[in-house]
């Protein structure tokens, strides 16, 4: 997720890291690939003064919706990154049929923070 008023600074900063992109289903999200096979699915998000977000959905009428709380922080190795909730990431996966990353990303999710997924 990025903030769709800097879509171009990240599209500019993930082409210089060597991503191209692969899949674009703008306004609700994209995909850029790396040529050594990593994948990220970029989902542009429109923040409200309260501190939530929303994102286009393919029904137009029906954004799907961030709160504020969602918003949180993790880690990867000793950097401290911005992400969205476990629980809100088992959110976001329901209502499809998963695929094997889907899948995976859950089991991972339900391993480290013991949360209950659909799948």
């Amino acid at each position: 997720m990025h903030r769709l008023d800097q879509e171009p600074l990240v599209v500019v900063a993930l082409a210089g890291a060597g991503f191209v992109e692969t899949l674009d289903l703008r306004p609700v999200r994209f995909v850029v690939t790396h040529p050594a096979g990593q994948e990220v699915d970029l989902h542009p998000l429109v923040f409200a003064p309260d501190g939530s977000a929303a994102q286009a959905s393919p029904d137009p009428g029906r954004p799907f919706v961030y709160p504020a709380r969602c918003f949180v922080t993790g880690r990867i190795d000793d950097t401290t990154v911005p992400c969205i909730s476990a629980e809100q990431q088992v959110h976001f996966h329901q209502g499809y049929e998963p695929a094997d990353h889907d899948r995976h990303d859950m089991a991972r999710l339900r391993q480290k923070f013991g949360i209950a997924t659909h799948f």
